[in-house]
């Protein structure tokens, strides 16, 4: 499909006043019906830059939705609220339902979402990131983890139900976004929170190679117990740390991996190699530096399930029950509410992905080789 900038378009206009639309469209290899479409909209080619071709966007369809839309964005940017995409389609699609009169036959799509943010001025910032350094040997370690898989697999014939995955993920008490919508230009993107960025605590994630997700096991830094009742979807420990010990590794053994229904590579020590032993689990070591190629929850779980935390945090800033201190600052959420925060995202990951994220990284696809493509996929496929 040709594109016509604004400039060309001006001159085949000019061209069809001189003559007429029949010559301009032979003299310019377009057609008339275009001469005539273009001559109708020359006021407002003119106001377009001369290397812009489209002349849609400049009046929207639905203006007065876009107007509350564009004020729920700007109010919560001075706010430091963080502000996605996904929020402004949602929100969108709200008050649409609740106006209908001025929302017909609107669907906040990707495509207008993107046009709404050209015509206010709004980009999409992005903070970047640093991508963990891979092993020089890296081909020669993976190939000898798959193989050591493999040899176990074929030794026990697990079924997929019997090949898990566990990885600890660290979690902050403000868990702010990578990215929020803000006017072009401006100088300072404020973004909201409750001065608790450093505070953390540990999340304990475990799935099996068939979709089942196990249930999380959430790590605060406490020296006791806080005597409040937790959700009963999480298990919840303590440690001074507030991260996974030996002694962590015990509790999620007897307490999470024992009771699924129906290896592991965390702290081996000796003490933890015979519980593995006790309870019949082959240890599959990860080696170092490789867990963004090989490791089911690095590869296609963990970024998801942290932007479904994201998420819950964003709309708990925004609209959560919240407690301040005399001094008038604003407290972290609670841990009950971190462990809703927690219990949902994790739910709201599906069970297909789970599946495929093992075939992906090469640990419960089909001995017959006929399930090695899914290596070579994309996240998103």
């Amino acid at each position: 499909r040709r594109k016509f900038e604004a400039s060309f378009k001006l001159k085949v206009v000019k061209f069809a006043k001189e003559h007429n639309n029949c010559a301009a469209a032979r003299q310019y290899g377009v057609t008339e019906k275009m001469v005539r479409d273009w001559k109708a909209n020359e006021d407002a080619l003119k106001s377009m830059p001369s290397s812009k071709g489209a002349v849609r966007r400049s009046t929207p369809h639905w203006s007065e939705l876009e107007k509350h839309v564009a004020d729920m964005v700007h109010e919560h940017c001075q706010n430091g609220y963080v502000v996605t995409r996904n929020k402004i389609r949602m929100f969108a699609l709200q008050w649409g339902k609740s106006n209908p009169d001025h929302s017909k036959g609107f669907k906040a799509t990707v495509s207008w979402c993107t046009r709404f943010m050209e015509r206010h001025n709004l980009v999409l910032r992005q903070k970047t990131k640093i991508a963990q350094k891979l092993p020089a040997d890296l081909d020669g370690k993976v190939s000898l983890f798959h193989r050591y898989v493999i040899q176990q697999r074929k030794k026990h014939g697990y079924a997929l139900s019997q090949i898990g995955n566990m990885d600890e993920t660290p979690m902050n008490f403000d868990m702010v976004g990578n990215k929020t919508v803000n006017p072009k230009g401006a100088k300072t993107v404020l973004i909201k929170t409750t001065g608790h960025e450093k505070s953390s605590f540990t999340v304990v994630l475990a799935c099996t190679a068939d979709g089942a997700k196990l249930r999380p096991m959430i790590i605060f830094k406490r020296k006791t117990m806080p005597k409040i009742k937790f959700p009963v979807g999480v298990f919840v420990h303590v440690n001074e740390k507030g991260w996974m010990d030996e002694e962590g590794v015990k509790l999620w053994l007897d307490n999470v991996w024992s009771r699924r229904p129906g290896g592991l590579r965390a702290h081996l020590t000796t003490s933890t190699k015979k519980r593995l032993a006790r309870i019949n689990t082959d240890a599959a070591v990860i080696p170092a530096g490789l867990t963004s190629l090989v490791q089911p929850l690095d590869v296609c779980l963990n970024k998801s399930f942290k932007d479904r935390i994201r998420e819950q945090w964003n709309e708990w800033m925004v609209s959560g029950e919240k407690s301040f201190t005399k001094g008038g600052n604003m407290r972290a959420p609670q841990l009950d509410v971190l462990c809703n925060f927690v219990i949902k995202a994790w739910n709201d990951i599906d069970a297909e992905t789970v599946i495929k994220s093992f075939k992906k990284c090469g640990i419960s696809n089909s001995l017959d080789g006929m399930e090695d493509d899914f290596l070579w996929q994309d996240e998103g496929e």
